[in-house]
């Protein structure tokens, strides 16, 4: 009778990130944790530990937390612009342009302290370098919204003035209080009319570590 052997392939090592793709997820790690506690409250090793790098690893990437936090700010900048030229180059929606570049806004809250960050930075602006950074940033929004979508000047400011209440309101964490103030859950429904569900799901809660 003839034998029959099976044989197992043990799996080969693991792929080794590139420097680019480490250096992203400590881009991402760095926004989750600015986010959540702030410039001043952020150390570079509360960032090593989150991506699961060494501090010196970090230090040796960045230099510094300021060069960090810089870096933390253009990619959140760039992830809301690269948003807003996706949804107004989406003119096969059914949804209107205001609306489509609003809904775009919402769904950046999927990237853990974007929205947070960026408030951060707004608040930064007596610092020598991040203060200049956080101007550029806000004025090119405003030109994006003027130049590129056609705004007036009433509606841009409409539309800065909402994104300024979404930040406020996730950086708040007010969907911790949504079951329990009838207030809050109102002020919710109110400004996510149709993206509340996802909100709740995915937006910080107050009980998290960061």
């Amino acid at each position: 009778m003839a034998s029959s052997s099976s044989t197992t392939t043990s799996p080969g090592p693991a792929r080794r990130m590139s420097s680019d793709e480490r250096r992203e997820q400590i881009v991402a790690a760095a926004i989750a944790i600015f986010g959540a506690r702030g410039y001043e409250g952020t150390t570079t090793d509360d960032v090593a530990r989150a991506a699961g790098v060494s501090q010196p690893y970090v230090v040796r990437l960045f230099g510094s937390k300021e060069s960090l936090f810089l870096a933390a700010l253009a990619a959140s900048s760039d992830a809301l612009m690269s948003a807003f030229r996706q949804a107004l180059a989406d003119e096969a929606s059914d949804r209107d342009l205001p609306q489509r570049i609003g809904d775009a806004y919402v769904q950046l809250v999927s990237v853990r302290g974007l929205h947070q960050t960026l408030s951060h930075a707004w608040l930064l602006g007596s610092h020598p370098v991040i203060g200049p950074a956080a101007r550029t940033i806000f004025a090119d929004v405003w030109q994006f919204f003027r130049e590129e979508v056609g705004f007036s000047a009433d509606e841009a400011s409409t539309f800065l003035a909402q994104g300024m209440l979404i930040n406020v309101m996730i950086g708040m964490r007010l969907v911790d209080s949504y079951d329990t103030d009838a207030r809050i859950a109102e002020l919710l429904q109110t400004c996510f009319p149709s993206k509340l569900p996802q909100i709740l799901d995915v937006a910080p809660r107050a009980d998290e570590p960061w």
